[in-house]
Formats: C-alpha cells, structure tokens, sequence
C-alpha cells in the first residue's frame, strides 16, 4: 500500500482519512494545523496527538517526500534548492527575500515539455507532473529553511508558478495546492498572494477566469508576431497569438476593479527587442485594448542556449516607446542569476562550477 502523503490534503480529505483509522474528526484539524500553520515536518513534534496514533502515521503516511540535493544562495540572497523526489525526478525551487517580502518561486512539473528554445528547463523535456503535495512541500520547506520550522515569517509571502513546468498543463493539482494554502488554519496564503504563469494554454485561460478565488495571470509572450513566437515558443502553432488575445479578453471581464494581469516578455538581444518590434507590440495589445501590463524580463544566458540579453539600454528603449503608447511596462531586475536561479535557468543544475551551501 502505498503511504498517503498528507500535506497535500485538503481538511475535508485529511477529516476523511483520520475518520477511516476511527479517530475523531478534530484530529485532522490538529494534523492540519501543525504541518500547515506551524510547517511541522516530523512526527514527533506532534505532541498534541497520542503516541499511539503517531506512531500509525508515520507506518501508513508521509510529510515530506522530497530529498534534498543541493542548496545555493546567491550573493543577492537568492536561494535555489535542488531537490530529488521519491521516483528520483529533479524539483526546483526559488526563495527570493526582499525587504518588504518574500517570494518563492515554485514548480508544477519536474521539466516541461513546451520547448521554448529561450528556456534551459525545455532541456529536460516533461519528466512528470507534480502533486499537490509536493507543490506544497516546496512552500513549506522554503519558509522552513528561511526562518525555521514553524517561526512565522516576519513579511508577507507572494507565491510565483514560475519555476519549471507549465502550471496549466497540471491544473488540477496547481488549483488543489492554492485551495490548501489558501486555507486560514493552515498558510494563508490568499490567492490574491499567488501568480502563475503559462506559456499560453488557451483553454485553460478560460477555465481560470470562471474561478472565484483564483491566483494573478501571467501569460509568456516573447514576441509580437506570429512568425517570431512560433520559433521562440511552438505552443503558438496550437494556439497563435489572436486566439490566446482573444482568451485574453475574456479572462479580462473576470478581472477585478484596478486589476490587471501581466504579459511577460523575455527580452533576447537582436532576436525581439528592436524598435519596430516594440511599435509592433504595443500596436498588438492596443488593437485588442486589454487591461494589461508588460514585464520586460532581460533573457538570463546559460549554455547551451543561443541568446543573450538585450543590452540594458535597448531594454529601456523598449520600454519606453510602449509607455509612449499607452501600454505600461516594467522592467525585471535579475535574482539569482549566479546560481541559475533566474527566470529560464531551472535545468536541475548540480555541476562542480556552483558552491552549495550546507543543508
């Protein structure tokens, strides 16, 4: 039989499982605060509940299933953590502290089948969706590392799906992880909290926007033509840009008062970041008159990729003739870049050449 892993349970399947080992119900409740609220990770720290029923849980269930490989931190403070699953599958995970907050950048798949030919994570190819649990399991673990087990956090927690893998093609399982950590015994981590990031999975785009309490949309786009985004990204021949700007418009109607979501757009020097290139984009989004802004993202190289970065100042030179019209735009600082932290970078790097830091 295989142990069920219960930091990807809801309350009402946690209330479920403990009423079929004939404990009360107010058990799950107990069980679900402590690896939720408190991030307890072993058992024996569970001194609320009965030796006899510890000891049950630990022979039929799991807490963490994660091993961890490595750990890096950043001369900005960035940490990325390699870990190795129970089937031995590559999982990263990036924690990003920041003075008024922390971010941690989460994946939802171990690779990613899209092969967007700018992303170091399509070297792997899709290996496996991830769980619910695991998913989890990485929030927990980074806040723990962070600050120790069960210490609440000094700042607010802002959650990112933008680590490896395309979240929309695990939807299912990336919706169940924000309903648990969105519940209030547990994180709290409040969708409004949480942005998750596709390379344009359209029906999915339309599933999100009939969702009540879902996270912030950020859609990948890298290209203002059709020509361009197929070579950069081939996801567009299955959905080309008028039909993702046309799921964009509906998703739109759904969006809150003051809300906006984003389009991200990786900036590879002489590739997509000319001048005519920005009028092109603005033009695009413009026509479609959607309320959203721009996140110029400077491409973080890494072999054996072909690209490099746009200099800074064609970056802002983007920038600027979007502003001009009409269309906001904000330009990514890098995180973590020397530890292949960086957006596009999660290959499940563990070479010589990175220092880990102790685990």
């Amino acid at each position: 039989m295989q142990p069920v892993h219960l930091t990807g349970l809801s309350q009402a399947e946690l209330s479920d499982f403990v009423a079929s080992l004939g404990e009360p119900e107010y058990r799950a409740r107990q069980i679900f605060s402590a690896i939720h609220a408190r991030r307890v990770m072993s058992f024996d720290a569970m001194t609320d509940l009965p030796k006899e029923l510890r000891a049950t849980l630990v022979q039929r269930t799991l807490l963490s299933t994660f091993k961890l490989e490595s750990r890096y931190i950043s001369t900005d403070g960035t940490r990325r953590y390699l870990f190795k699953t129970r089937d031995n599958f590559p999982v990263e995970t990036v924690f990003i502290p920041e003075e008024r907050r922390d971010t941690i950048c989460f994946s939802s798949q171990s690779g990613c089948p899209l092969q967007c030919t700018f992303c170091l994570t399509a070297q792997l190819g899709l290996l496996r969706n991830l769980t619910a649990g695991e998913i989890v399991e990485q929030i927990i673990f980074a806040l723990n590392d962070a600050y120790g087990e069960g210490v609440q956090t000094p700042r607010g927690t802002n959650l990112v799906g933008m680590g490896a893998g395309e979240p929309f093609l695990n939807f299912d399982n990336l919706m169940k992880t924000i309903r648990i950590m969105n519940d209030t015994s547990g994180l709290h981590i409040v969708p409004n909290r949480i942005t998750v990031s596709t390379a344009g999975i359209v029906p999915r785009i339309r599933d999100l926007a009939t969702i009540a309490d879902r996270p912030h949309l950020a859609i990948s786009l890298a290209a203002p033509n059709d020509e361009l985004r197929n070579e950069l990204m081939p996801i567009n021949k299955k959905w080309p840009i008028e039909e993702l700007l046309s799921a964009c418009k509906e998703f739109e109607k759904s969006l809150k008062p003051n809300e906006q979501f984003t389009f991200e757009y990786v900036m590879l020097r002489g590739v997509n970041d000319s001048d005519a290139q920005a009028r092109q984009l603005a033009n695009l989004l413009n026509r479609h008159a959607l309320r959203a802004k721009v996140n110029l993202i400077p491409h973080n190289p890494a072999e054996p990729l072909p690209y490099q970065p746009s200099p800074m100042e064609r970056v802002e030179s983007f920038r600027e003739i979007l502003e001009s019209k009409g269309v906001h735009a904000f330009i990514r600082r890098p995180r973590g870049r020397d530890i292949f932290a960086a957006c596009g970078q999660l290959a499940a790097r563990s070479e010589t050449g990175l220092s880990a830091a102790p685990s």
